[in-house]
């Protein structure tokens, strides 16, 4: 308390000299310790997101079934029958970085009390996790890690972790990107939002004890890396799911009395960010006593009390009388549970410990206050742009074919997910490894599907068109499996936003994001920004992380991306055109990260969707299985439509003229948006055929669904042909082959 404040204590907490003047303003006075400390988690990027507030206020947020958007602790859309989704995304890069188990285990804690703090009940999980090369030594021990805090953390709680997507790129190597995504389930009437009202209530701490660890966790999460990055790891919450469990049953239960004015998860800074955040919302102010929080080392400090980020903690307010209910629930569940405050109307968060006031802080420059910046952008130099002509062809189009089913990026990622218990709670209907993750919602004939997707390597060569894509992408799986799109959250990556270059390509992909989810009809809700993710200097590349959620309504038909009988005809609805440039062939086989992207016609895309959906969801079942087509092309998204339970094959014959002029290796590996592979019997066809012709959707026949083979020929040119078993062993084998240097490289020729 009494540590004078100088120039080096306010960098340590990383304050800008021209941000202390404006603390100093609002206070009227110099801040103590621990007052300064509430400034510096409360005020970094990671908080307050003062360096992009300006643009994600451009993000379309409503929507007449948007029953909250971004602001509270998640999102929620209405599903009918009085029932509600909540869902958000988050990071917890730094952290699984530094203590990739722990990092990783408490990311999923945190998402998950973000969910149920809103009176929901998690149904599914989901990650979307970006590694370094393969071969950097760190990425087998940062893999193994993370997989097994994600798994840890989410079995341990008995939610299925049900989809996601791995990359690997070397702009990781320094900073992985671990960012999980919870979805769950709320009535109408059992929404609960982190608000302070009601002045004279009390305000309870809940959960588990207050520990050290963790403490400036949200300050090193606004900061660079660097050499010294690993001696961190003091900042690294740690995890105990069995503990969160219980406080996910006590505060759902104790949700069904009527008790509760406003609950909030203790995150990032804590006590501090929900003592605030709810005093914000809520207009009012907080009396906070520090002597009955409950500690779990001696000799704790208050700066050390507010600032510690350990897990499973709670922060509420509950109608004055209500004391005793909530602490006979949390008995129950043998979880404390402490009067810690007092709601007041001084409009500021006030802290005593042993008869003293140790802090004395005006709400609103805390939640609301922190300087909002407009900072300096301006795109880098285009990439080299990609000639198609001066690139040579390499016939051998079965070994490329296989060299990229292995490849890290295209693998099956069966090893990470076989980790992941996708079915307790028994509602999955389609677990991972299909286009978008399907789960039953109970005491209903509903499904809700979900997906997460982005490809840094399009972001990275146009931010804009790259984060279109993302959200298309996310949209296009969600619709194949027969779900209707209804919103996205979003997990936004990227590196220093003091750096010109770095923010314009945040302003671009946020502008991406817009374009997309307003002509898509797909409201952004909830969400969160990650920046300064770089090491020494080097940045990652742009990672703008989209998660969206659909509704398969009731009776509605749900698809996967397999064939599924002998016989059916293989069409490729929507866009014929596919490009080299900016591909996983060039980049996995070539080296080359190069542009332009493939076009994205929004309005097209939208059409595609409204057509294939009204053919999946005909009671008939015109569409028997449905497959986007995105890394790797044509020839890729054929393999995995193959790779089933059943043993079933396509076999592919084209006209010369069918491929739009381009070159073989174009037309089977080239990238592009708006298509999507169906398998339909064939009585279906001109059925078919009058649907997407009336909406102007290009269909080719490519053939038909066989046994055992991939074939695919143009007139009389065999281009692939393949055993599906040789295939898989290629795909299901690729991750340990790549990652851990195991398992099978036999060649095919």
């Amino acid at each position: 308390m009494t540590t004078q404040i100088t120039p080096e204590i306010i960098r340590q907490h990383n304050l800008s000299a021209d941000e202390y003047q404006m603390i100093l303003k609002h206070l009227g006075r110099t801040p103590n310790l621990v007052e300064l400390g509430i400034f510096s988690v409360m005020w970094s990027e990671h908080c307050s997101y003062k360096s992009s507030r300006v643009h994600l206020k451009n993000f379309p947020t409503k929507a007449p079934w948007v029953l909250q958007g971004p602001g509270e602790n998640a999102g929620i859309v209405d599903i009918g029958d009085h029932e509600a989704l909540v869902f958000k995304m988050e990071s917890h890069n730094h952290p699984s970085f530094i203590e990739p188990y722990q990092g990783a285990a408490t990311g999923v804690g945190g998402i998950l009390r973000d969910v149920f703090t809103m009176g929901a009940r998690p149904i599914a999980l989901l990650n979307s996790l970006h590694f370094g090369e393969v071969n950097h030594p760190k990425t087998p021990f940062l893999v193994s890690g993370v997989v097994s805090g994600i798994a840890g953390y989410g079995n341990c709680m008995g939610i299925p972790t049900v989809g996601g997507q791995v990359s690997f790129h070397a702009s990781y190597n320094g900073n992985i990107l671990v960012n999980a995504m919870t979805v769950g389930l709320v009535d109408h009437d059992k929404i609960f939002k982190g608000v302070a009202a009601g002045v004279g209530n009390p305000v309870i701490y809940v959960g588990s004890k207050t520990g050290r660890d963790g403490i400036h966790g949200a300050t090193m999460a606004s900061d660079s890396f660097d050499e010294s990055s690993e001696q961190k790891r003091p900042t690294v919450q740690v995890g105990d799911p069995f503990t969160e469990k219980r406080l996910l049953e006590a505060c759902l239960e104790l949700m069904q009395e009527n008790a509760i004015i406003g609950i909030q998860d203790m995150g990032a800074a804590g006590l501090t960010s929900s003592s605030f955040e709810m005093a914000g919302r809520g207009g009012t102010g907080l009396d906070l006593n520090l002597d009955n929080i409950p500690l779990r080392e001696e000799g704790m400090t208050p700066y050390e009390m507010m600032l510690s980020e350990s897990q499973e903690r709670m922060l509420m307010t509950v109608k004055k009388g209500s004391e005793n209910i909530v602490s006979q629930i949390f008995s129950k569940w043998d979880l404390d549970a402490h009067v810690v405050g007092v709601v007041t109307n001084t409009g500021s968060v006030r802290g005593f410990f042993k008869g003293e006031k140790v802090f004395d802080l005006p709400t609103t420059p805390i939640a609301d206050g922190a300087p909002k910046y407009t900072r300096p952008y301006h795109l880098a130099e285009p990439s080299a742009i990609f000639n198609l002509a001066t690139h040579p062809i390499n016939r051998n189009f079965n070994q490329s074919l296989c060299n990229l089913l292995q490849s890290p990026n295209l693998c099956s990622k069966k090893w990470v997910y076989r980790q992941y218990d996708h079915h307790v709670m028994t509602g999955t209907i389609v677990e991972p490894g299909s286009d978008a993750a399907v789960v039953r919602i109970r005491h209903s004939q509903k499904a809700v599907a979900m997906s997460c997707d982005v490809n840094s390597r399009y972001c990275f060569l146009d931010p804009y068109i790259g984060a279109a894509h993302a959200v298309a992408e996310c949209g296009r799986n969600l619709i194949c499996s027969g779900a209707r799109p209804l919103a996205v959250t979003d997990c936004l990556n990227f590196g220093n936003p003091e750096n010109p270059e770095v923010m314009a390509q945040f302003e671009r992909a946020v502008a991406g994001i817009s374009k997309a989810c307003t002509v898509l009809s797909m409201p952004v809700v909830s969400g969160n920004v990650s920046f300064y993710n770089e090491t020494n200097g080097s940045s990652i590349f742009p990672t703008p992380t989209i998660g969206a959620v659909g509704l398969i309504s009731k009776g509605g038909r749900v698809l996967k991306q397999f064939f599924q009988k002998e016989g059916d005809l293989i069409l490729l609805l929507g866009s014929p055109k596919s490009t080299l440039s900016g591909s996983e062939y060039l980049a996995t086989l070539y080296g080359k990260e190069i542009g332009p992207l493939p076009s994205l016609d929004l309005d097209y895309e939208k059409k595609l969707w409204e057509v294939l959906l009204k053919l999946i969801q005909d009671k008939r079942g015109l569409i028997n299985s449905a497959h986007d087509l995105s890394d790797g092309g044509l020839a890729i998204a054929l393999a995995e439509c193959c790779f089933g339970k059943e043993e079933l094959g396509a076999k592919v014959t084209l006209k010369e003229n069918i491929c739009m002029n381009a070159r073989m290796d174009e037309f089977l590996f080239g990238e592009g948006a708006s298509r999507i592979i169906v398998s339909i019997e064939p009585q279906f066809l001109d059925e078919v055929l009058e649907e997407t012709k009336q909406k102007g959707i290009d269909v080719l026949i490519l053939g038909s669904v066989i046994k055992e083979k991939l074939m695919i020929s143009i007139e009389k040119e065999s281009l692939i042909a393949c055993t599906i078993q040789d295939l898989k062993n290629y795909y299901n084998n690729g991750f340990e082959v790549s990652v851990f240097k195991k398992g099978i490289d036999k060649k095919i020729n």
